[in-house]
């Protein structure tokens, strides 16, 4: 159903737009007709406004951290504790192409968002119809992806067990907790405007990958231990809440727990090489353990693989830098012009071909690194200095002498 909304000679309707202008829309001269539709797309809308289930006085990861001391502590050390507050996204929102729903995944409950959007003028996902949140919690909102996000719902608080014996409401719903509440933004693919589509295809790529059906988003970045969920309670099966990922942190002095999907190694050279013989450096990278492709997700995200050789002195002799990620156009219309990005069980090998000037005393680097951003984005989007953008997986050094 659509709304219409008739705007007379005197009328002064206010709304407010996701980049915080507000705008007025008056009429002094004919009656025109505005129309607001209603949100139909899941990515468009919050998780509606979730109350304080009866035992807790909040639902703030910090309040949940008294008891589950665990489980707090692992999710500080995550990215989506820091969903909210990354300086590269909030530089992201900060523009005016940046749409109001982006930060649906990034602040998921209503109780976190400052506005809450009701439709859009004439469709237009940049003229939001907004209304102030009397609710707002900003605590809440600087959490980002918080314990509330996944295991509040309706008064309760799900779990896998639902046990009893919480002081709080507690029932068990292993259906929403399952990969499919992780695909929910993990897998966000719509194209918003000419100038930017949303590119977040690893539900996508997992389910045409080769654990669909064995292996889910938890058995990796939730692997199983055993502990007390509770401290002096007996002990029992949980999942780790770190969510590791790429492990570059948001902050430098915050660090995030790696998941590295990759097979790094560097095939050994023969053993005779004289002066003037043509030499192939190779290092084999295998999508050996992720079920989506690497890297995935952020279409800005890439890994470099760099080959340097140095001559028995440590002087820079030949050098190579390969790439794996997407690359993309953006204006003025966003297209995609390749993607290398490794698929799942995919090996590749990467060569630096050199002539030796001498047989005995040099040796050679490899190193591959996962990139969240280039320098020149760094710049564009004035991140601080200190806004950590790389880390490096897989460094060795390998001397080569003939006997």
């Amino acid at each position: 159903m659509k709304y219409i909304l008739v705007l007379s000679v005197t009328t002064f309707l206010l709304f407010q737009c996701s980049d915080n202008k507000t705008v007025l829309i008056d009429d002094y001269s004919k009656e025109e007709t505005q129309k607001i539709t209603p949100l139909t797309n899941s990515w468009e809308k919050t998780v509606p406004f979730q109350e304080i289930p009866e035992g807790l006085t909040s639902i703030s990861a910090k309040s949940c951290g008294v008891c589950h001391q665990d489980h707090y502590e692992e999710w500080k050390h995550s990215t989506h504790s820091h969903a909210w507050t990354d300086p590269q996204f909030q530089a992201e929102i900060a523009k005016e192409t940046s749409p109001f729903m982006c930060i649906n995944c990034h602040i998921p409950l209503e109780n976190q968002q400052e506005n809450i959007v009701t439709g859009l003028i004439n469709g237009d996902v940049y003229k939001p119809v907004n209304h102030k949140n009397p609710r707002f919690d900003k605590e809440l909102q600087q959490e980002g992806i918080n314990c509330a996000s996944c295991h509040v719902r309706n008064g309760a608080v799900l779990g896998p067990t639902g046990t009893d014996k919480a002081p709080h409401k507690t029932i068990k719903d292993t259906v929403h907790l399952s990969e499919n509440l992780c695909i929910s933004c993990h897998n966000a693919v719509a194209t918003i405007s000419p100038q930017l589509p949303c590119t977040f295809e690893t539900g996508d790529e997992w389910k045409a990958g080769p654990y669909f059906g064995t292996k889910n988003c938890k058995t990796c970045h939730m692997p199983d231990t055993v502990r007390s969920i509770v401290s002096g309670h007996e002990a029992r099966k949980s999942h780790l809440h770190y969510f590791m990922g790429s492990g570059i942190p948001k902050f430098i002095d915050k660090p995030t727990k790696m998941l590295n999907g990759l097979l790094i190694k560097t095939i050994p050279l023969q053993e005779v090489y004289n002066a003037g013989d043509t030499v192939s450096l190779k290092v084999s990278l295998t999508n050996e353990f992720a079920g989506h492709k690497i890297p995935t997700g952020d279409p800005e995200r890439f890994f470099l693989i760099e080959q340097a050789v140095y001559t028995k002195d440590s002087v820079l002799l030949v050098e190579k830098t390969h790439r794996i990620g997407e690359e993309w156009k953006w204006y003025p219309e966003a297209k995609k012009i390749s993607d290398n990005n490794l698929l799942p069980k995919e090996e590749r090998i990467f060569s630096l071909n050199f002539v030796l000037p001498s047989e005995k005393g040099w040796f050679y680097k490899t190193k591959v690194t996962k990139n969240r951003a280039s320098e020149e984005n760094k710049k564009y989007n004035k991140l601080p200095e200190d806004y950590p953008i790389q880390i490096t997986i897989f460094e060795e050094v390998n001397h080569f002498k003939n006997e």
